[in-house]
């Protein structure tokens, strides 16, 4: 994964988290490896390193749900065909709802999620109890469950698929910074970087927090913006917890790795914009005050170390994909917010079949950056984003 960089590329990919990786991978697998992946620093640095590895398809949009039930197919899938155990593990999302107007969306949501052929049930406390039995009940109105969501490790995932591309022929380097994009009128002609140009007619944005900052190398204004969030992880303990847990209008959430660590991280409604991954002591007691309250017996249990990544965050909360407007060869693959990293094996899948002359589809079209344009504020948000 280094040594000179080509003079030339058919496609330049910038971002060598699990979306650029990912596209790359599923673009050879399709016969072109005329491919370059360019990444700042070191492999997993940015959000693909950084969260909770959470894989799930209850949401709120049929597109989400569709993205994430292929998704899914494919996490089975991955450590058969890419050679790297991920670890996945399903043993499901339990939502939780202490709001009344948060559960009449849970219940809204599950209808549509069922309606998509995902087997999401409407608990009783009760009966969220029966699943985690530590549980505590307190103003708990009612749950969501769906036993075919799960947890990957997120660094074997981005290492497998960097792997396979670079045995397919594709460069990824990494600790290379873009620093310049080159164009005439409405096209692409090179890619500037830390060592050396690249001459392309097709440069794919995978950068995430910092798609905003590339995108200006190219003379383009993205609306999505940086958020930190933080994140957790906890001595082992004895196995315990099946599902992936979260409490939703909170933020919270958190699940038990196969280490018996307990990882999680929870929101802060105030994080001003910025891109920043410094920690802080206050999420580490809102995190603790939240969990051991819907928890009781994680009190008193060790924090072993926390970190922070950023969400990419577009004002809709959806993202901005596709071709961009006056610049068809600078395509968009940013503005996930926190689950880039779950969607990224349907949304590359897709992406690189439109990319090699295949069916495009309409997710690439309906999510462009268009939809900003004079002023828009783009589609109802999705409301089932945590963390």
């Amino acid at each position: 994964m280094s040594g000179a960089l080509p003079e030339r590329a058919e496609i330049v990919i910038v971002g060598g988290g699990v979306m650029g990786l990912g596209l790359a991978y599923n673009l050879a697998r399709r016969g072109l490896t005329d491919v370059v992946v360019l990444e700042q620093s070191y492999l997993c640095y940015g959000a693909s390193g950084r969260n909770g590895g959470g894989i799930r398809a209850q949401w709120s949009t049929e597109d989400n749900i569709r993205l994430m039930l292929r998704s899914i197919e494919l996490c089975k899938a991955f450590a058969r065909e890419m050679r790297m155990n991920i670890w996945f593990r399903q043993g499901g999302y339990l939502f939780l709802a202490r709001d009344a107007e948060v559960m009449a969306a849970v219940e809204k949501n599950v209808a549509l999620q069922n309606r998509c052929g995902v087997p999401t049930r409407l608990l009783s406390p009760a009966a969220a109890r029966k699943i985690v039995p530590e549980l505590e009940l307190q103003g708990i109105l009612g749950a969501a469950y769906n036993p075919d969501d799960g947890v990957v490790f997120p660094w074997p995932f981005v290492w497998g698929y960097a792997q396979q591309a670079t045995a397919a022929g594709v460069t990824v380097s990494p600790f290379t910074e873009v620093t310049g994009i080159e164009r005439q009128g409405s096209e692409i002609t090179a890619v500037r970087t830390s060592r050396g140009s690249i001459a392309t007619k097709i440069v794919v944005n995978a950068t995430g927090a910092w798609s905003p900052r590339l995108a200006a190398l190219a003379g383009v204004e993205l609306p999505n913006k940086p958020y930190r969030h933080e994140i957790m992880v906890t001595e082992s303990l004895k196995p315990f917890l099946g599902p992936m847990v979260s409490l939703l209008g909170s933020g919270l959430y958190f699940s038990q790795s196969m280490r018996g660590e307990i990882v999680g991280g929870m929101g802060d409604p105030d994080e001003p914009p910025g891109l920043t991954f410094e920690s802080s002591f206050e999420f580490a007691t809102r995190f603790a005050e939240a969990a051991t309250n819907l928890i009781p017996a994680l009190r008193g249990v060790r924090v072993l170390r926390q970190w922070a990544g950023c969400y990419d965050v577009t004002p809709d909360e959806h993202p901005i994909v596709g071709e961009t407007p006056g610049l068809p060869g600078f395509v968009q693959l940013v503005g996930f917010g926190g689950h880039g990293f779950m969607m990224a094996p349907a949304v590359t899948e897709s992406c690189a079949r439109w990319l090699t002359g295949g069916d495009k589809d309409p997710f690439f079209d309906r999510y462009t950056l268009e939809r900003f344009a004079d002023g828009g504020t783009g589609y109802a948000s999705e409301s089932m984003i945590i963390g």
